[in-house]
């Protein structure tokens, strides 16, 4: 059996859909499925069973013989939430224990880390883990993503092979439930069906004009084609970035939306709140060399065809992946 935590969100739902259609099924699927604004991503998908989080360790130390892989994407993900017991308790605890479980049962193991624990890129965006210690994140959710990065690299007891991914702006199908936490260009369709028009935040930063603000835009698609080459392939283990490996404007990506719906682009610029412009990170783009390096080089999405796809083959229809 295969686990795949966070099962019934976004990046997870799509990584069930990837492994089905490599023919696998034998899933167990771990999320809080009492959030039934979820349950349509699963729609469809094969499965072997649902596991509620919060029983899924216990279950894990009783059938550890029985698993061959955890995928472990679950993870409460909201920036603007500022209860650290909370993300401690679900991010940073949580994940200890099942790293814990998996390197006492020899099960290889793949996390969710994030971009986020790079803060304001003073120290760069390359996953070098010696750099780790010097990253400060902007808010507790990348607190508890840096601090469980930070603990798994000095584990003398690990999984036998694992693999932490700093996932970088994620956007694609099965983000319907995400409400204010999904992707811009989530937002950049509604707004335009809506009201015909984007709007993007103004830069207060005199290095950037208004909407060129960059950050690096990966696929969901992209995304778990990697997490399937880990799984096949297990390579050395670590923590590696996972993004394009390309900063791409705001500008670009609302008129990447505008040209998928074949509407002439009208874009808006507004202030950025004053609350969040001192931690407004300007520019975001991964280094994916050491992703390379270990044997995956399949080119990523261009941000234009990932919209394009996302839009026309996804929001407009109202598809799942």
């Amino acid at each position: 059996m295969i686990v795949i935590t966070g099962s019934a969100g976004f990046i997870g739902s799509c990584l069930v859909s990837k492994f089905n259609s490599e023919g696998i099924s034998d899933l167990v699927l771990v999320d809080d499925f009492s959030k039934h604004e979820k349950d349509n991503n699963l729609l469809g998908k094969k499965f072997k069973l649902r596991i509620e989080r919060e029983e899924f360790a216990d279950w894990l130390r009783i059938n550890a013989s029985e698993v061959k892989h955890v995928v472990h994407i679950g993870a409460r993900t909201d920036t603007t939430e500022f209860n650290v017991d909370l993300f401690n308790k679900l991010n940073l605890n949580y994940t200890k224990t099942l790293w814990t479980i998996c390197s006492e049962n020899k099960i290889p193991f793949i996390y969710a880390s994030s971009a986020a624990t790079y803060g304001l890129g003073e120290h760069g965006y390359d996953d070098d883990e010696t750099k780790i210690p010097l990253l400060k994140p902007l808010n507790p959710y990348g607190d508890s993503k840096n601090d469980f990065d930070k603990w798994a690299i000095v584990q003398k007891i690990t999984p036998p092979n694992w693999q932490g991914l700093k996932f970088f702006n994620v956007y694609g199908p099965n983000e319907y439930h995400k409400a204010r936490m999904a992707s811009v260009i989530f937002h950049a369709y509604h707004q335009i069906k809506n009201n015909g028009k984007v709007r993007l935040f103004r830069s207060h930063n005199p290095d950037y004009k208004d909407g060129e603000q960059l950050r690096d835009f990966v696929y969901v698609k992209d995304v778990v084609n990697v997490i399937w080459f880990l799984f096949k392939n297990k390579p050395t283990s670590g923590i590696y970035n996972l993004g394009s490996g390309t900063a791409r404007t705001f500008v670009d990506l609302a008129k990447s939306t505008f040209k998928a719906l074949d509407v002439n682009a009208n874009i808006e610029f507004i202030d950025t709140p004053v609350d969040i412009r001192d931690k407004y990170q300007y520019f975001t783009e991964a280094n994916m060399q050491k992703l390379k390096s270990v044997g995956y080089l399949t080119p990523f999405t261009t941000l234009e065809d990932g919209v394009n796809d996302y839009v026309k083959n996804y929001l407009v229809p109202h598809n799942y992946l």
